[in-house]
């Protein structure tokens, strides 16, 4: 059965249909508007046209949000319009078929699971490294989403009481040190404490601080830039500080680092690494995780999604009871 998986963040809804063996056949892609009813006439849409290109059975809808336990619910996006809203059953009532909700960062854990870099892990964590820090746990196999469907927060642990406010209301939150917008943070603070620095970063800063994106700083690093390179020092070591408490709580045996910065992994994941192994309690006396950069890339979330929505709806499509919709969405 052929479902579709949607990504629905802050500036784009990714959408995409996807087999049973985690390949996607097709992708189509709009912006994210900042209305409610809006946004859901953006989601229906992607779902009707990839629905009019292919039989498909099910939907799956990767959110950055708090999804309920039932997971029919968003309860709060910081970066959308939906609170405490029933998005599964809005848009399911829309396409006239099953819709089922996820967290995005659990989507493309499922994926990595499933497909990818933590493929069969007895225990496996995802830590997306974007705009800030979402996280996944999977345990033989099953995602864990906590009592009350938020589980875990990993990218707001206090790891420096009193530091960098967070958007959270907190300080000190590990993706304040550890994330492209950390980087971005970091490379300004240092060009603050360096004002004579003679670099490629320094030179374009002068012109236009707007220029220092986490993006910026990793290709500038990639250059050779110096300056540009003690900040991706600095985010490697605050990610192994961050793996070893993670490691501490979980033992994990796998641990994807995913997301937007996990695209620069080979300037920094060694040097993380080698600070996670040196920090984690018993270093030296355990088995210790294997760190590996996803491998499935801006798709996983959508891969994970329709991967949940086929594993939902497999029963019920298995007896038929979903035919009729089915044929009603792709116009058959």
């Amino acid at each position: 059965m052929l479902t579709v998986g949607v990504d629905v963040g802050g500036t784009s809804v990714r959408a995409g249909v996807v087999d049973s063996h985690g390949d996607v056949l097709d992708l189509t892609r709009a912006g994210t508007p900042s209305g409610q009813t809006a946004l859901d006439d953006v989601i229906t849409e992607v779902i009707r046209e990839l629905a009019g290109r292919h039989r498909v059975g099910a939907v799956g809808l990767a959110v950055a949000g708090f999804v309920a336990e039932d997971r029919r619910t968003v309860r709060f996006a910081p970066h959308l319009a939906w609170r405490q809203t029933p998005v599964a059953d809005q848009i399911s009532a829309r396409i006239g078929l099953p819709v089922f909700l996820e967290h995005d960062a659990n989507a493309a854990a499922l994926a990595e699971h499933r497909f990818g870099a933590g493929r069969g892990a007895s225990v496996a964590v995802l830590v997306a490294l974007g705009t800030g820090i979402g996280a996944a746990l999977l345990m033989e196999g099953k995602l864990f989403r906590g009592a009350y469907g938020v589980a875990p927060e990993l990218g707001h642990l206090t790891l420096v009481p009193d530091g960098r406010p967070c958007p959270c209301g907190k300080k000190g939150c590990w993706e304040r040190y550890c994330s492209g917008t950390a980087l971005a943070t970091t490379a300004i603070e240092l060009l603050a404490r360096y004002p004579g620095a003679s670099t490629l970063l320094a030179r374009e800063s002068a012109a236009d601080s707007r220029t220092v994106t986490g993006r910026r700083v990793a290709a500038a690093a990639r250059d050779g830039d110096p300056l540009a390179e003690r900040a991706m020092a600095d985010l490697a070591r605050w990610l192994g500080v961050g793996l070893a408490l993670v490691a501490d709580i979980f033992d994990p045996e796998v641990v994807v680092i995913g997301g937007g910065v996990s695209e620069s992994a080979p300037l920094f994941l060694d040097e993380a690494r080698e600070h996670y192994a040196s920090m984690v309690t018993g270093a030296g006396h355990r088995p210790l995780a294997r760190i590996r950069p996803a491998q499935l890339g801006d798709d996983s979330a959508i891969v994970g999604a329709a991967t949940l929505a086929a594993e939902s709806v497999g029963p019920m499509a298995r007896i038929g009871l979903i035919t009729h919709s089915a044929r009603r969405t792709n116009g058959r």
